[in-house]
């Protein structure tokens, strides 16, 4: 049995394995170059490491183990019976320094083969092992690089892609259980088989002084090998926006459970698309691929574009994940708290993010926001001509005044939206997919004043942060300058 609770067969050539939050086929059924009492000695050691390891650890020592094996066949052109400190030596200096790291992750199987007592492993080899010192695979240099494909987002993208998944929840495109999985991954940056681990009743709400509503999660610790996924948890508050989300969310899969299992509030938090009666509640669990690949899909459908790039942002949970740690280690906290921020067991790998340096433009004028606007594609409604075209036609509760910065009461925009929105305007609008900009509006004002009020929040608290609070809007106002121009000279051609 698996450590998972799977049963498998270890003479079999294939295994079908499942955890809670993951499920892998392990296949030995193309290892042809490999003598028989070899192959069963193998199966036999991964066979311990899928009783007491991961499931993720266990395939992950598989394929480690297959590019040995292919190597040392294709080397000596003759079948493998065992592996001597030559072939151990051989293998290294063909893997390289950049990719030692491989054998490195690989040599801890191979000396509990040798311990467990499996013929395959000489003793040359295994006193070798115990002597060799292995570099680990080399982490961290997208993140302190920032590396704009595969490093931490910036802020901009982050609030790019926010505001993207926002608009295409409203718009139907975005399902509740896809917009409240999105949603979890931006805000705690947990990894995908932690959001696979968890059940609807993780899910807390808790009325404080005042009739105040609190929400948290019990974010399960999948990380370490040796416990079962739901072994340990930790709790994580949520702000309102989201906490309200997550628990009507959670009421809905809970309803759904209600006669498929015998408590409805052990049902998965993202469970898989097929439910039907008959099985324990685990059995439901999407698996941390699964939960990932829904993760992804979800928003690049959203095409959302980088300022830094001017590509659409390459997504996956891990840049989430190391954007939340950039962000914590610019804001001055030590490696104690990022380390529980992002669940590490100890600080060792969080070093990274420890004094990063913010990755902000200090100073962002006109020329800058015109040239950064066509990239970064901040602006998300419509330009119109007047209020003659807008969605809500003459309607007066549609008008956007901005009397603070143009001085005056007159209409400089519309919004398209029914409903009451408390943001203010029409800085927050200018980034709104029901923003309706005219034609003859005071942008050139607006962004005057954007671009003054940085400069000022810069020289007054000298914090670059506080001072970029309001940069997406910028390069926003400037992109619909861009597109009045445009529009104005379209016109006088055509009329010319």
């Amino acid at each position: 049995m698996a450590r998972g609770g799977c049963l498998f067969d270890p003479d079999q050539d294939v295994w079908v394995l499942r955890e809670l939050a993951n499920e892998a086929t392990l296949r030995f059924d193309k290892l042809d170059y490999l003598v028989d009492q070899f192959k069963n000695s193998f199966k036999l050691t991964l066979a311990w490491y899928a009783q007491n390891r991961s499931l993720l650890y266990t395939e992950n020592i598989l394929s480690h183990a297959k590019r040995l094996f292919s190597h040392l066949a294709e080397s000596t052109g003759s079948p493998i019976g065992e592996i001597a400190s030559v072939d151990i030596l051989n293998f290294r200096a063909h893997l390289g320094t950049e990719r030692e790291w491989y054998l490195g992750s690989l040599a801890g199987f191979l000396k509990k083969w040798h311990a467990l007592g499996y013929p395959g492993i000489s003793e040359d080899a295994n006193a070798l092992l115990h002597q060799m010192r292995l570099k680990g695979n080399l982490k961290g240099v997208a993140t302190a690089t920032m590396d704009p494909v595969k490093g931490p987002l910036s802020v901009m993208e982050m609030e790019a892609i926010q505001l993207a998944l926002n608009s295409g929840f409203g718009r139907g495109e975005v399902g509740l259980a896809q917009y409240t999985l999105c949603w979890l991954f931006m805000a705690l940056g947990m990894r995908p088989t932690q959001y696979a681990a968890l059940k609807v009743c993780d899910v807390v709400q808790l009325y404080k002084h005042e009739g105040a509503m609190t929400y948290s999660i019990r974010m399960p610790r999948a990380k370490n090998r040796q416990a079962n996924a739901r072994a340990q948890f930790k709790d994580r508050v949520l702000v309102p926006q989201i906490g309200k989300v997550v628990v009507e969310y959670a009421a809905q899969v809970k309803s759904r459970f209600v006669g498929v299992i015998d408590d409805p509030s052990q049902a998965p938090m993202f469970p898989r698309e097929t439910v039907e009666p008959g099985f324990h509640a685990d059995y439901y669990h999407s698996s941390a691929r699964e939960i990932s690949d829904t993760f992804e899909r979800t928003l690049n459908r959203l095409k959302v574009v980088s300022e830094r790039t001017g590509k659409r942002i390459k997504i996956n949970a891990h840049r989430f994940r190391t954007a939340i740690g950039t962000r914590a280690g610019e804001e001055g906290h030590g490696a104690l708290v990022i380390a529980e921020l992002l669940d590490h067991t100890d600080t060792q790998h969080v070093g990274v993010y420890v004094g990063a340096t913010p990755a902000i433009i200090d100073r962002i004028d006109r020329a800058i926001a015109f040239k950064m606007a066509p990239i970064a594609q901040a602006f998300a409604g419509k330009l119109i001509r007047g209020s003659s075209e807008a969605s809500r036609g003459t309607d007066p509760l549609s008008r956007i005044r901005a009397p603070a910065i143009t001085g005056n009461f007159e209409s400089m925009s519309s919004c398209g939206a029914h409903g009451f929105c408390g943001l203010l305007k029409p800085i927050a609008c200018y980034t709104c997919n029901s923003f309706e900009p005219w034609l003859d509006g005071p942008h050139e004002q607006v962004l005057d004043f954007l671009i003054a009020d940085r400069e000022m929040s810069m020289n007054t608290t000298g914090d670059s942060r506080i001072a970029s609070i309001n940069d997406r809007t910028i390069l926003a106002v400037a992109q619909v300058i861009q597109m009045c121009n445009a529009a104005r000279s379209d016109g006088a051609a055509t009329h010319g």
